[in-house]
């Protein structure tokens, strides 16, 4: 068996080398011609699919014109005759330019609009001031924060409250001046019951023996002294001493007592009856629906008046349908300084801190590339230069 298949090996390989001495030098150009031509397409081929590597595959594909949804909110978002402008537009323009894509805008009056669009794909993304929270992070993805803020409060300017006199009943109710009372009340007692120790034994005292009505005659005569108007004076050595120490003491606390009330008449007139967020609850306060504020107002319950948006909560505050604004503190600060100049003031500390961003809808494409043009506008100071532009500290 095996000596057949060596016999018929060697015929096969004879064959075959007598064919091959049959080619001319022709042929074999002509074949090796071909074989290099069939190299090239499947080299060219190849080559062409190596090109078309997965990250290029997962980059967008960018649209005629993305649809940005924003709203109108100073200092953020200003609409001039239908032209938009603003510290997040100027900065959405950059970021776009960045990437390389076109944009339109798409207004929308308030944030669960905004929001909404977003859920919808109505819209590519959301710039405005809208506040990354962890209850939209369940159902949105935000870029990098473009913007460091938080909550703050508005109120009327004191001198438009065309109040002519404060509220004497609040400065008398006040805890300081309650508590001065209160030590003046025990100073008054104690006073009293040595006055009567000391005189009611003397012949020609003031007091009479008995502890009744003679504490009542001591404490009017120690609440006299104690306000300077003494008419009668004790007749014993002892008693005398102590009417000119408690005489000294009513000088002082006369003069504690005044300082005190001017305080806080001055304080009352300057700042009004709201200067914290521990003066709100009991006041009708002023807010846009939907927004981080009228959510942080009813978690303190606190009376919430919503509005639409930001200009009517102004307008209630201007009109006494509020007592105050909560709202976000570069928006009220720019209002301040602008429109509400002179007529709103800024009170208390930022009651939470916030930061903005970009919103997009969930798995969004374009996440990754908004976060890398935001890092390199920051790298590169454009984004310092936008944000001078529109929160100049002077300017404000």
């Amino acid at each position: 068996m095996i000596n057949a298949i060596a016999s018929q090996f060697h015929q096969l390989m004879a064959g075959r080398n007598s064919l091959i001495g049959r080619y001319d030098r022709k042929n074999k150009t002509k074949g090796f011609l071909g074989l290099y031509t069939c190299i090239g397409l499947v080299s060219t081929i190849l080559a062409l699919l190596l090109m078309a590597s997965p990250g290029q595959t997962q980059k967008p594909q960018p649209q005629q014109s993305l649809l940005v949804a924003t709203r109108v909110i100073p200092p953020f978002v200003i609409s001039n005759k239908g032209e938009l402008s603003g510290f997040s537009i100027d900065l959405w323009h950059s970021i776009a330019n960045q990437i390389g894509v076109e944009s339109k805008f798409i207004e929308y009056s308030s944030v669960p609009e905004l929001l909404s669009a977003i859920k919808d794909k109505k819209a590519n993304l959301g710039i405005a001031a809208i506040s990354i929270t962890a209850e939209r992070e369940q159902s949105f993805d935000f870029s990098l924060p473009i913007f460091a803020g938080g909550l703050q409060i508005m109120v009327r300017n004191p001198e438009n409250n065309n109040r002519a006199f404060p509220n004497i009943l609040q400065l008398f109710f006040s805890a300081s001046l309650l508590q001065v009372i209160g030590i003046a009340l025990v100073l008054i007692v104690v006073a009293a019951h040595i006055i009567w120790l000391s005189e009611r034994h003397h012949k020609d005292g003031m007091i009479s023996q008995s502890y009744f009505p003679g504490i009542f005659k001591a404490c009017w005569w120690a609440a006299a002294t104690l306000a300077t108007q003494a008419d009668e004076m004790p007749k014993g050595v002892i008693g005398r001493l102590i009417a000119v120490i408690w005489m000294f003491i009513g000088v002082l606390f006369v003069a504690y007592f005044t300082a005190s009330a001017t305080t806080s008449l001055t304080l009352q007139q300057l700042q009004g009856d709201i200067r914290s967020v521990d003066d709100l609850p009991g006041k009708v306060v002023a807010t846009t629906a939907g927004s981080t504020a009228a959510t942080y107002l009813r978690e303190h319950h606190i009376s919430i008046l919503e509005v639409p948006k930001i200009e009517q909560a102004y307008d209630a505050l201007q009109t006494k349908k509020a007592d105050a604004v909560v709202f976000d503190a570069p928006v009220l600060l720019f209002y301040t300084a602008n429109e509400g100049k002179g007529k709103v003031q800024l009170v208390g500390s930022i009651l939470r801190e916030e930061s903005y961003g970009i919103i997009l809808p969930n798995n969004s494409p374009y996440r990754k590339l908004i976060n890398q043009a935001l890092l390199n506008l920051k790298e590169n100071g454009t984004y310092q230069s936008l944000y001078d532009k529109w929160f100049d500290a002077k300017k404000s």
